[in-house]
């Protein structure tokens, strides 16, 4: 009888490609798409019930009411009556691409070491292949802001498109912002040092705070200063200062938000934007006042505090933009990366909990996009901009009915499927077959 080597190796391979498949990212737009009939949302709080919108070398040409013009069609046309088109959601604040398995820990890139990092890029540890990053298209979610994490000084963001070979392809602005994680004025009690469970004072916040004032200050002298060595962590904080850069600070408590308000006069710093703001609520007239965009930490959480209404994280985006801010919402915290294709539902939770539902659209369009400072090329349904776009059966802040039959970047028309929709259609066949048996 006789044994035949085999090497498995090639098989397994392939099986894994098979089963594991990233989706090709679509090629460049070359003919003109046609979408008429479907309710247009434009992302600025209007909307087109019978629009005519034309597609064309990437970027939206026409969006009118198809009842009042007699304007042609031109190339592929998509009759979408019944049908809803929205701009591409935005997510801003997310580690989407620098994390594929948390438990893995090559595959985690989201931090470095030290505190003071204004000059690490988080793009370049960006994967476009991502599987995580592949499923935020079918609900909608095409764009993100691509954010370093860990340290005093995190570093620096970019705003990315979601169907992409690698990062350079993906890139929209690179290096938009810095990001300082603020320090905490309050900490949990260290157990294992003896101390009791529960919230205490922190108090290294002031030294903290100290630290942070003495590197803007030492940064801002030697870019005064002749530069006969290279620091690069100052180097990294010219734009910044220049106004070039948005300056996202994380925090969320009262003193913690007056104290970055002190913090912006002090240090004369210019595109300033607040991220997460827990309690921003508690002082929204005067982040009004310092023109300080929030970008609202995640919709589907429970309060921080017993005392608090219980529905404060649903309703706390309708109180600031009641109040006149600008307001965007952002999906950190546990599981971020894989919560992040629930931000149209986020939307629609803070509808629920009293903004109009155009308003609340903005929150993941037009608003982000004026606070990452890309709204000229994105966030609303409008001639000369990217077409980022996609269409639904329903309304896509309602889990029920977003649906979504088509897609498109920049006019290529995206593919919707997914390792996830792959699963969904093995495992709703297997039982289909079940059932003829």
């Amino acid at each position: 009888m006789k044994f035949f080597k085999i090497n498995l190796l090639p098989v397994l391979l392939f099986i894994s490609a098979t089963v594991f498949a990233q989706q090709t990212p679509a090629p460049e737009q070359t003919t003109p798409v046609t979408i008429v009939g479907a309710t247009a949302h434009i992302g600025n709080g209007e909307v087109i019930k019978n629009s005519l919108i034309i597609l064309e070398d990437g970027k939206i040409r026409t969006i009118t009411d198809a009842t009042s013009t007699k304007m042609p069609y031109r190339g592929t046309v998509i009759e979408a009556e019944g049908k809803h088109v929205y701009p591409g959601f935005i997510a801003p604040n997310s580690t989407l691409g620098l994390v594929e398995i948390d438990a893995v820990k090559q595959s985690d890139d989201e931090d470095e070491l030290g505190e003071m990092l204004p000059h690490v890029r988080s793009i370049i540890a960006y994967n476009a292949e991502s599987q995580v990053v592949e499923s935020m298209r079918p609900n909608g979610v095409l764009i993100g802001q691509i954010t370093p994490r860990g340290g005093r000084i995190s570093g620096t963001s970019s705003i990315v498109q979601f169907d992409a070979w690698n990062w350079e392809d993906a890139v929209l602005k690179e290096n938009d912002g810095l990001h300082i994680n603020w320090p905490n004025t309050v900490r949990r009690g260290r157990w294992w040092q003896g101390e009791e469970p529960g919230i205490k004072p922190n108090d290294d916040y002031e030294k903290d705070l100290l630290k942070l004032s003495e590197f803007i200050r030492n940064a801002k002298a030697y870019l005064a200063g002749p530069r006969t060595d290279t620091n690069l962590p100052f180097e990294a904080m010219e734009n910044v200062f220049a106004g070039n850069k948005r300056i996202y600070i994380h925090a969320d408590a009262e003193k913690e938000i007056i104290d970055i308000l002190a913090f912006k006069k002090e240090h004369d710093l210019k595109n300033v934007v607040l991220v997460g703001g827990y309690d921003a609520f508690k002082v929204a007239d005067q982040l009004k006042e310092n023109d300080i965009p929030v970008l609202v930490g995640r919709v589907h959480e429970t309060p921080n505090l017993e005392d608090q209404d219980y529905d404060l994280p649903y309703k706390m985006a309708h109180l600031l933009n009641e109040k006149g801010l600008l307001v965007g919402l952002e999906t950190s915290g546990g599981m971020e990366r894989m919560n992040s294709r629930n931000l149209p539902f986020y939307a629609g939770t803070v509808v629920a909990f009293g903004a109009e539902k155009e308003e609340a659209l903005k929150m993941i369009t037009s608003n982000t996009a004026k606070i990452l400072g890309v709204d000229d090329q994105m966030g609303t349904l409008e001639v000369g901009k990217d077409a980022t776009l996609f269409i639904s059966e329903g309304d896509a802040l309602d889990m029920r009915t977003n649906k979504l039959t088509k897609a498109y970047i920049q006019g290529r028309d995206i593919s919707l499927e997914s390792h996830q929709t792959e699963l969904a259609k093995r495992y709703s066949e297997k039982f289909e077959k079940q059932e003829e048996k």
